[in-house]
């Protein structure tokens, strides 16, 4: 993939190699979003529009890709509890979002955005509140 910015492309790998875990959990559901995003606007085309089908298909498998590697990150036994309901949840966001290429219905595909957002807020609220303060 080429880009208009070179440097752009280069900044943006430099700030997925360092990034903390935590921030790279962010980064997750920000492309997560992202790829669900370009869902709904394909959901919006017309329905005898070229390609509309194909690019539903691509952007909802990527969704789905992203949410599947957040489920394969969970650390059961140490995440107890918390990692065990996130487990739930992105398996009902797969599923979802599975119904949502399947039936090339838009609903479901609109929950689990709502969904993940809610948690990418949460989740980025808890990374700014675990900084360290500058005094």
């Amino acid at each position: 993939m080429t880009t208009a910015y070179p440097g752009a492309r280069a900044y943006q790998t430099q700030s997925i190699l360092t990034a903390s875990p935590g921030q790279l959990v962010l980064l997750m559901y920000d492309g997560a979003l992202r790829f669900m995003a370009q869902g709904r606007a394909a959901f919006a085309l017309p329905e005898d529009a070229p390609r509309r089908i194909e690019t539903i298909n691509t952007a909802l498998l990527r969704a789905q890709a992203v949410i599947s590697e957040l489920r394969a990150n969970l650390n059961l036994d140490a995440g107890g509890e918390v990692a065990a309901n996130l487990d739930r949840l992105y398996d009902y966001h797969l599923r979802r979002l599975f119904e949502a290429n399947l039936r090339k219905d838009e609903a479901p595909l609109i929950e689990v955005e709502r969904l993940v957002r809610t948690l990418r807020d949460s989740w980025a609220e808890m990374l700014r509140s675990n900084e360290p303060r500058v005094a």
